[in-house]
């Protein structure tokens, strides 16, 4: 007798095509100079409308690579659905194989560009900012699985009306990137977009500028021909803060009379799509943007304090890729620290306001942007617009508390003390120290400095020593308060992971992988899919390691462009 507790198990593409359910293409609105047949693949400006129909440009040929297990079960879906012909064809670009309930055209949506809370319309090819969208990405379908709606979105699937004159492709290298990284960033514990499958076309390449083996230059220095692949990435939506601004600036510069409709009703489809379990529909529709803002700025704080707590680097941290919906998205120039340095930032476009330590404010920044664009659906409420300007002014306060309940965790703390964290970061610093090794080696709660020397790449002098010991003997004065040592111990390893992500080894797992090799590919999903576990001691001594000095300012590896 089948378990009605179980989820159930979709087992063919036509079980799966039954799944589709469309909200935001039955409760928005397209551009209405768009073909309802979704051939709109040149740049054009698109100047009203949520979304454009557009088709995706398959990959030819399309080999399977590979698939995210975790996220299969979840959906339950079955792994062999990832070798389904129709399957496949979808999720590389052809929507020919859509049955019905599914829709023949997936869709591209627009939105502004903010950086660190000035906005931009330089990178519009028509100097308005009405070019600006997802030039590359493409939603292919929309439905519910187990109770729960999901977004499936190719990233490289060709060319739509906000390319900007681009291919609209995806290399492998990146494709690579962002399907092994979506899924680590899940199991460690921080909202992310998720991956779903990885294919690769042998007999299509794109060209990129890229860097020459072992070269020390800041920009690329070659031109590569790279195999184009596909990656579909997942998410309750893809909705941007910048998709929201957009509509906000077209009320202010009068762009068309419908504009602050289509803002009423994309904030409306953000609370149906992303906060519907916590708002309440009875609420008045002012009272439930106000909670909107209160619950965004809850997570989009949360989100920072993981970033810093496992030591990723969003490079890029634009309004258009800050998640409306408060998870992690878009997954090109990050990286995760090594080398500790507060300044980090492995993206050579993103400059230090994106660097590791500045992310707080940089999300501030977003967070301003939302504000404001939200701010004209209470033009008529002023008691509701008073509680949504607190929520602004009280964002660093908010962000500066979870930051320290974060950095009290990281320690075993019940309590921050800034006295000890300050000095523990300076100490960190000077001895430069590998972030994710150190707090796995502290959080075995060691006696003596010796203890954590291996996580240091330079040796420390007799004095540097001294403040290691003395800095160590107070922490751990200040455990004895906190409770059990053996059980502090215990959560700090579930709260500091073991194993981090290292672009030195993701490079022989992409380069491997266009000469048709996809083994590193999966031990890497292997190894990532437990980050706070011990594992075997030849994945220890392979993946737990200090970075080798032939790594450091290496191009294509401690850092690199967005050439992807």
């Amino acid at each position: 007798m089948e378990n009605l507790f179980e989820p159930s198990t979709t087992k063919t593409f036509t079980e799966f095509s039954q799944r589709a359910d469309y909200s935001l293409m039955d409760s928005l609105l397209a551009d209405p100079k768009a073909t309802d047949h979704g051939q709109d693949h040149h740049p054009r400006q698109v100047f009203s409308g949520h979304y454009v129909p557009v088709t995706p440009t398959a990959i030819p040929s399309p080999e399977y690579i590979s698939h995210s297990k975790s996220l299969f079960n979840e959906l339950g879906l079955s792994h062999e659905l990832a070798l389904d012909e129709q399957f496949r064809r979808l999720f590389s670009g052809d929507i020919t194989v859509a049955q019905n309930p599914m829709r023949p055209v997936g869709w591209a949506t627009g939105y502004a560009l903010s950086i660190y809370g000035t906005e931009y319309i330089e990178q519009c090819p028509f100097g308005t900012g009405n070019g600006y969208g997802d030039g590359r990405a493409i939603s292919v379908f929309e439905g519910l699985f187990n109770g729960k709606r999901w977004e499936m979105q190719l990233k490289g699937g060709g060319p739509t009306p906000y390319c900007r004159g681009a291919d609209g492709r995806a290399v492998l290298r990146s494709s690579v990137r962002e399907f092994l990284a979506q899924d680590y960033m899940q199991a460690l514990g921080v909202p992310t977009t998720r991956s779903l499958t990885l294919y690769v076309s042998r007999s299509e390449t794109v060209r990129r500028p890229w860097y020459s083996q072992t070269s020390n230059s800041i920009d690329p220095d070659i031109l590569v021909d790279n195999p184009a692949a596909i990656t579909t990435r997942v998410a309750p939506s893809f909705l941007r803060v910048g998709q929201i601004e957009l509509f906000a600036r077209r009320i202010r510069s009068k762009t068309h009379h419908n504009a602050l409709n289509e803002l009423m009703m994309i904030v409306k489809h953000l609370i149906k799509r992303n906060y519907e379990q916590e708002i309440d529909p009875s609420l008045t529709f002012s009272d439930q943007v106000v909670e909107l803002a209160q619950l965004f700025r809850e997570r989009l704080i949360s989100l920072v304090a993981n970033w810093i707590r496992i030591g990723y680097c969003q490079g890029n941290f634009n309004s258009d890729n800050c998640a409306a919906g408060g998870f992690t998205l878009d997954y090109g120039p990050f990286g995760f620290c090594e080398l500790f340095d507060p300044k980090f930032q492995p993206w050579t476009g993103g400059g230090e306001h994106f660097a590791f330590f500045n992310q707080p404010a940089a999300a501030e920044a977003n967070y301003q942007m939302f504000w404001a664009s939200i701010r004209p659906l209470l033009s008529h409420d002023n008691e509701a617009m008073g509680r949504l300007d607190q929520l602004r002014d009280g964002f660093a306060e908010a962000m500066s508390q979870k930051m320290e309940a974060m950095w009290a965790n990281k320690l075993g703390l019940i309590n921050h003390d800034t006295t000890l964290v300050n000095e523990l970061l300076q100490l960190m610093i000077l001895s430069k120290v590998d972030y994710t090794i150190f707090f796995r080696k502290l959080s075995h709660i060691p006696n003596q400095f010796t203890a954590l020397k291996e996580s240091f790449y330079l040796p420390c002098s007799e004095q540097v020593e001294a403040q290691w010991n003395s800095w160590l003997q107070r922490w751990r004065d200040r455990l004895k308060t906190c409770g059990d040592l053996k059980v502090i111990s215990s959560k700090m390893k579930r709260i500091n992971p073991k194993y981090t992500w290292r672009e030195w080894l993701i490079v022989p797992a992409y380069k491997k992988a266009e000469e048709g090799d996809y083994s590193l590919i999966k031990e890497l999903q292997d190894v990532f899919k437990n980050p706070y576990d011990e594992q075997s001691s030849e994945l220890d001594k392979k993946y737990n390691r200090l970075k080798p000095k032939e790594f450091f300012n290496t191009g294509g590896v401690s850092h690199y462009s967005c050439s992807s």
